[in-house]
């Protein structure tokens, strides 16, 4: 996150906002590039996290061994390894070294791939009187570029740099490593500071500032590496938004599912802070379940057709429905509205959802209604019903075609 809202608090807080939604898979253009594509095994990057833990430990090397180390090994939480290149490494005095390594986030590249992201690393030299074999403390702070959290409900308190428990440890970690590969060497205190030279224009195309992590990126990372279109991420991300909303004492959040029906949802009730809306991207069921672990009692799930449909059909992942499938059902349903089986065969030739939405919404509102409250009720159910669901469908211009709110005083 690393959330915007998002690379999470877990791993996407930093995401680019244009990411909420998972990319659409494109037309690769013959069977053969298809197959080889599919069969590809995607490769895995690192973390912010990751990539700060290698260059604290490049720089500790620097200043211990008196020669810059061209790349250096790297234990991820999980127990994984793997060797990271160093970018650059700059001494600043006896006692304190700078590093530099190039993010690389595999084969899911987000608004980190491919930054600078460094390490300051400064020694208390020791003074003799600490007892033989005690640890060094280590204390972390943000520098440059590393946001600092102004709200409640993130991992990190307010006040605190931007950089989770996760990258936190894996510094920890890999700069007493070093020091036990240099016993001989008597220090008490090492102070890392992390920067991130152009963390302040990268956090801009983030969903931090929506989030209370101002002047800059967050420091992410549950295990140091990133997975390709990591869904645990995204998750978690709305996991860190929800509880912002909670712990900024609000009491029903509004859900989009990205950028365009966020802004039309903002527009059509701008009384209600920004902390409130969150883009849930395709993760219906799990953004129902996350409500509930938040101890929020209402949602707002504001959405078009499209999503709305395949919604109502209770489709916990709404990116994985089939798009025939999903117009078989919606046909089946403005039959039985309309009792007219020309219509119905109609939506069934539809080419998208937006087709049939067009077909539907000045002669049928009835079929968008029925779509709306199945919309409802599915997320009721993917709730346990511990949740006050309302349902809002826009058109595509960003006039409400469907209110659960409306509809349920009509019957």
């Amino acid at each position: 996150m690393p959330l915007s809202a998002s690379t999470a608090v877990s791993g996407c807080l930093n995401t680019v906002s244009r990411r909420v939604a998972i990319p659409e898979i494109q037309d690769v253009g013959n069977k053969e590039e298809m197959t080889a594509k599919k069969n590809r095994k995607l490769r895995a990057g690192f973390t912010t996290g990751a990539a700060a833990a290698a260059a604290a430990k490049g720089a500790l090397q620097f200043l211990l061994e008196a020669r810059p180390p061209h790349g250096v090994e790297i234990t991820f939480l999980n127990g994984e390894k793997k060797n990271i290149v160093i970018d650059s490494v700059l001494r600043e005095g006896c006692c304190r070294a700078a590093c530099t390594v190039i993010k690389d986030a595999g084969d899911d590249p987000d608004v980190t791939h491919k930054a600078v992201i460094g390490a300051r690393v400064r020694l208390c030299p020791g003074t003799g009187s600490i007892r033989k074999n005690a640890v060094p403390g280590v204390c972390i702070s943000g520098g440059v570029g590393v946001g600092t959290v102004t709200k409640p409900g993130l991992e990190v308190p307010p006040g605190e740099p931007a950089i989770n428990k996760g990258p936190r440890k894996m510094i920890k970690q890999e700069v007493l490593a070093v020091l036990r590969d240099h016993h001989e060497k008597k220090v008490d205190r090492i102070h890392v500071e992390v920067f991130v030279p152009q963390g302040v224009e990268l956090a801009k195309k983030t969903l931090n500032s929506r989030l209370g992590i101002l002047g800059g990126l967050s420091i992410l990372g549950t295990t140091g590496i990133e997975r390709p279109m990591s869904h645990e991420a995204y998750i978690a991300t709305i996991d860190a938004a929800l509880s912002v909303a909670r712990e900024s004492g609000i009491e029903r959040v509004v859900l989009t599912t990205g950028r365009r029906s966020e802004r039309f949802a903002q527009a059509a009730w701008p009384e209600i802070p920004g902390e409130a809306f969150i883009q849930i991207g395709d993760f219906f069921q799990k953004s129902m379940a996350a409500s509930v672990h938040q101890r929020l009692g209402a949602v707002m799930i504001c959405v078009f057709f499209g999503k709305a449909v395949k919604m109502a059909q209770g489709v916990p992942h709404t990116h994985a429905a089939k798009s025939r499938l999903t117009l078989e059902r919606l046909s089946g349903w403005a039959l039985e509205e309309s009792g007219d089986p020309v219509l119905a065969q109609e939506i069934l030739g539809a080419n998208t959802a937006r087709h049939a939405f067009d077909i539907l919404k000045d002669r049928h509102l009835n079929v968008i209604v029925r779509v709306g409250l199945r919309m409802v009720m599915a997320a009721r159910e993917f709730s346990g019903h511990l949740l006050d669901v309302r349902g809002i469908i826009f058109d595509y211009d960003g006039r409400a075609v469907f209110d659960s709110d409306a509809s349920m005083h009509e019957q």
